[in-house]
């Protein structure tokens, strides 16, 4: 066999499938995790931060789990937000727009309010032709273990909405589960997600050939590890390999501060058990996706503890080691400003990031000190 032919082959198996085994890694040297600022990171000069809602003492204090998307030309962010706790009787679903790509913001407006049966929070968007879906997680009060059921809004605009609807699956039963906020579109229309089903909250991926996300939801086969009320896997990403292998990661509730993941090699119908990486992880929400050259990012805090700064983004030409590292905002006092507001689980930090390309553009939106709704842009030639 010829050296070329040798050559090809090895490429060929490299990138065919990957194995039950494969793990993504962080390259060693990456970062320097004892660096808790920066991470030994320089911050990219090219990174641009804009307020999507600063709070005021006349306005509610709490905001959280922000997540953009593009439609017709305009950005969109919602979140949730209450007057001082995480999670309180008085959290809604809250949104607004932007029409000079992000640059300013509106007022927010409500897309889901708060009643005496349930609070509502982010369950992120869905755009699909002339359709923007919304999806609403509406949290049952006094429902034990806590959990949740999916709804959606649509408009054709932007602007007005139609009235709520539960999300369903495939048999049309209603969605008893809380979806995750960045459901991925692969390139023959399927969209991946993952929902945390009841009782309490034990996630499982899913996925829908319904372009607008609205019914026809399968669960994946999956094996999560049950630790009571909820699974140890919370709160997962996803993104894609150069062969379209689906990598899912997932929060680790065992607090190893590692992400865990898991793969689909059969576009989403079946996933191997998650395992630990190597990949630093502030025990908080994932966030991943592909750049326009197929390139894989994830974005976090890859820390080795609870505290959540610095946010950083992370490269993978091969969605299997990551390689690059990228500092957005650092913890030093001239980027972290202090909290403001005091309130329950209000952390310190860069919360929830999600991200998005858009322009030529990524943008990141997150939550600083569950204060400020606020979005990190940066080019993507610049990376």
């Amino acid at each position: 066999m010829n050296k070329r032919l040798t050559i090809a082959l090895f490429v060929l198996i490299s990138f065919s499938g990957w194995g039950k085994d494969f793990v993504p890694r962080l390259a060693e040297g990456c970062i320097d995790t004892t660096n808790h600022e920066t991470l030994a990171l320089p911050k990219a000069i090219e990174v641009k931060t804009v307020t999507v809602f600063k709070p005021t003492d006349h306005t509610l204090h709490y905001n959280n789990a922000a997540v953009m998307t593009a439609f017709k030309g305009v950005l969109y962010c919602m979140w949730q937000t209450s007057q001082t706790d995480e999670d309180a009787a008085d959290t809604r679903l809250v949104y607004s727009h932007s029409d000079d790509e992000g640059l300013t913001w509106s007022e927010p407006e409500v897309l889901d309010n708060a009643t005496d049966a349930y609070y509502s929070t982010s369950g992120g968007w869905l755009a699909s032709g002339d359709t923007l879906t919304a999806f609403i997680n509406r949290w049952p009060k006094g429902l034990t273990p806590t959990g949740g059921y999916t709804y959606y809004i649509y408009s054709t605009d932007g602007h007005e909405w139609s009235q709520p609807q539960p999300v369903r699956m495939v048999d049309g039963s209603k969605m008893n589960g809380i979806i995750e906020q960045d459901p991925f579109r692969m390139a023959d229309g399927r969209v991946i997600g993952a929902v945390h089903f009841q009782p309490g909250l034990h996630v499982c991926p899913v996925y829908t050939d319904d372009p607008r996300g609205m019914s026809g939801w399968r669960k994946g086969e999956f094996e999560s590890e049950d630790i009571g009320k909820q699974s140890r896997e919370l709160e997962p990403s996803q993104y894609l390999m150069p062969d379209g292998t689906i990598v899912m990661l997932f929060r680790d509730q065992k607090s190893t501060f590692r992400k865990l993941a898991s793969i689909s090699t059969d576009r989403g119908a079946t996933w191997t058990k998650p395992v630990p990486t190597s990949i630093p992880d502030a025990r908080t929400k994932q966030c991943a996706g592909n750049l326009p050259d197929g390139s894989a990012f994830m974005v976090g805090c890859p820390v080795n503890g609870k505290w959540r700064w610095p946010l950083v983004l992370m490269l993978s030409k091969d969605g299997a080691v990551f390689d690059k590292a990228v500092l957005l905002r650092s913890g030093l006092p001239s980027d972290l400003p202090p909290r403001r507001y005091d309130g329950r689980y209000k952390t310190l930090g860069y919360s929830y990031p999600k991200a998005m390309v858009y322009h030529d553009c990524l943008y990141i939106s997150y939550s600083t000190n569950k204060e400020d709704v606020e979005c990190t842009i940066i080019p993507i030639d610049c990376l």
